[in-house]
């Protein structure tokens, strides 16, 4: 068999495998269709919602669980950015240098551990792994 008739016979396999994928297709749609009929149902809405409630799986939150911020009735403020200046790096680099852990500094310097530990990354102050 040369390669010319392997390529024909491969396109008429591939033809033959898009005509079947297209009547299974079609096919599955009429029996999905006929499937709210078939077992008394309405409507497909009624039938999905049936389905739905058989599944036993609901999506999103679970009943009763309410958001503390709806339940306090008031909206949680954020903190505000810390501006993170030369001097404050500076008694960062002096901390560190005084043996001083990261929460330490980061309640000294009134900003968080992990801007403590940006800026001494920044610093070349942390040690690669």
């Amino acid at each position: 068999m040369t390669t010319t008739e392997k390529i024909k016979e491969l396109e008429a396999a591939r033809a033959k495998v898009a005509e079947l994928e297209q009547a299974i297709a079609a096919e599955l749609n009429g029996e999905l269709a006929a499937l709210p009929a078939k077992y008394g149902f309405e409507s497909v809405s009624a039938f999905v919602a049936a389905v739905a409630r058989a599944s036993g799986k609901r999506r999103g939150r679970k009943p009763g669980k309410a958001k503390i911020a709806s339940v306090a009735g008031a909206k949680k403020s954020r903190r505000k950015r810390a501006v993170i200046t030369d001097a404050i790096r500076a008694e960062v680099k002096k901390m560190v240098a005084a043996g001083k852990s990261g929460t330490e500094i980061a309640k000294a310097v009134k900003i968080s551990v992990p801007s403590v530990q940006n800026v001494k990354k920044a610093l070349g102050l942390v040690k690669k792994r």
